[in-house]
């Protein structure tokens, strides 16, 4: 029997990266899953790319495309998800997204976007997935994705910085409020993994001249890292799926730092 075998899964930001690799292991350890993305052709693809794995395992595997600030289409991927497997045990609010501008450049529409997301979206996807396992009287897990980024500001990222200490401060206040009815909040803080969203970030600092050439920002921050270098999707997993296991049912309202220890709190 796997780690989470049995239990029904949704994680979002799920096309590629991060959330992409938390569903891939999660099927690995029997979890039914949902691929959820706002590019519905992407999460199909995804989904059908992971259907021979998760017959393997004896797990199942569906889609949705979903704008987390949208509290009708949460509902609906909530609904499809109950609809094919039967309940939600699991929600990972991982849709998230980052436009680097210069401090003093940030507009309200940057702030606004990145704060909708990052911020509103998890909010939703909080109330929409304890509302469901409050119905259904069993209890669940609500996994937030933070960042280092929720433990200091910095310079080019704002509204990003800010958006992920308000995902910190919702899984306190989820965590505080949904212990009676048996559903445990809790978050993990990546550093800088490899991954698509990271490559962008890199272009998109060297467009706003925040860094001198490509790469730049990968290195300034790898130098940092106690371990000696980035993290791989791969890293995070082991914790992602603990978090989702019986194995943290003590935990609640606590976020996990995995970023090598580019951050010691």
């Amino acid at each position: 029997m796997g780690r989470v075998s049995g239990r029904s899964c949704i994680v979002t930001g799920a096309a590629r990266g991060i959330g992409r690799a938390i569903g891939e292991a999660l099927i690995n350890e029997g979890a039914d899953v949902c691929f959820a993305d706002i590019n519905g052709e992407q999460a199909q693809a995804v989904c059908e790319a992971n259907r021979e794995r998760a017959t393997e395992a004896g797990a199942g595997v569906t889609w949705a495309k979903v704008d987390v600030t949208d509290r009708d289409q949460v509902r609906a991927m909530i609904d499809k998800t109950v609809e094919t497997f039967g309940k939600l045990d699991v929600k990972f609010n991982n849709a998230g997204v980052n436009k680097p501008m210069n401090f003093l450049d940030v507009t309200e529409d940057n702030w606004n976007f990145i704060m909708g997301v990052n911020g509103l979206g998890c909010l939703i996807g909080m109330q929409e997935a304890a509302r469901q396992m409050i119905a259904q009287g069993t209890g669940g897990k609500i996994i937030n994705t933070a960042s280092i980024a929720s433990r200091q500001g910095f310079d080019n990222v704002a509204p990003y910085c800010a958006s992920k200490w308000a995902v910190v401060s919702l899984t306190q206040s989820g965590a505080r409020d949904l212990a009676r009815h048996n559903i445990t909040v809790t978050g993990f803080a990546p550093g800088v993994v490899a991954t698509e969203m990271w490559e962008q970030v890199d272009r998109d600092l060297l467009d706003i001249g925040a860094a001198e050439r490509p790469g730049q920002a990968m290195e300034e921050f790898s130098s940092e890292i106690l371990r000696g270098r980035v993290a791989t999707p791969s890293d995070i997993t082991g914790t992602t799926t603990f978090l989702a296991s019986p194995e943290s049912d003590y935990m609640t309202g606590q976020v996990v730092m995995i970023d090598g220890g580019m951050t010691l709190v």
